[in-house]
């Protein structure tokens, strides 16, 4: 059974020394191929450089190359030119994450707009799908989207916590949803539930988010409270059951349809 984490911010300071121990630890646990989160320029130069590092083979570590929305005012004239040429390395597949988040408002909405249409305007252009992220905005998002859609080779909306009408949405939409461990937790997610069974298969991937949301139903829990890769199959678990699937069956739908969202090649 081979799973593959879409989402993991690899690059983020808790995993510092410990990145080989924790891809170990994704592998013995059937976590195959992870996509590791770009979510600044920097970072993403740093998550293609750990691609390098710790991968030598080229076929288990890739990466996306974008600008979260929290960091959409850092978006200045040399933005463009240094994702686009990110998004030209072999391992970079996506372009992301990057999209609009007004539950926070880290940066100014407008300019959260402005740098999403950055984003989608290189994905076009480059005819890469795209990671997005969305958070107490979906029908801006959709406002925007709409306008691109047609050009765009695929894109996902990462770490789907919404509501019914939201998911509805982005389904109409033909995008691709990603699952993470928000539906472990019983106090916040339970809503995800009966929304699972919606997601067509071929549109549904799974992804850690690591080193945020430890699915609240591994046992036992780690005492440093970092989620990694390796706890990926909590996420499996628990959305096989909602979807009533094997998690064999889960396994191989979401994992082919994350190897054909994101062109990764076959693991042996």
């Amino acid at each position: 059974m081979q799973l593959i984490d879409i989402g993991v911010n690899l690059t983020n300071p808790s995993f510092d020394e410990r990145h080989q121990a924790v891809l170990e630890r994704a592998y013995a646990a059937g976590v195959q191929q992870l996509v590791l989160t770009g979510t600044s320029v920097e970072g993403s130069e740093q998550a293609l450089e750990l691609c390098v590092k710790l991968d030598e083979s080229g076929q288990r570590l890739f990466s996306t190359a974008g600008i979260h929305p929290h960091s959409a005012s850092d978006w200045n004239g040399d933005s463009a030119q240094r994702l686009r040429g990110l998004l030209g390395e072999s391992r970079v597949r996506a372009v992301g994450e990057c999209g609009l988040d007004f539950n926070r408002d880290f940066s100014p909405r407008p300019q959260q707009e402005k740098v999403l249409e950055e984003h989608l305007a290189l994905a076009v252009e480059l005819k890469l799908p795209v990671f997005l992220h969305e958070r107490d905005a979906n029908q801006r998002l959709l406002d925007i989207l709409k306008s691109y859609r047609d050009h765009l080779p695929a894109a996902v909306v990462h770490c789907f916590t919404g509501e019914q009408a939201a998911l509805f949405s982005y389904l109409d939409l033909d995008l691709h949803i990603g699952i993470t461990g928000w539906i472990c937790d019983e106090r916040r997610g339970t809503h995800l539930h009966p929304l699972v069974r919606e997601i067509p298969r071929g549109r549904l991937m799974l992804e850690s988010d690591a080193p945020y949301l430890l699915p609240r139903t591994l046992r036992p829990k780690p005492k440093n409270g970092r989620n990694e890769p390796a706890y990926l199959p909590q996420v499996l678990r628990e959305v096989a059951l909602h979807r009533n699937e094997t998690m064999e069956d889960l396994a191989a739908h979401s994992t082919a349809c994350a190897r054909r969202f994101f062109g990764l090649p076959a693991v042996a």
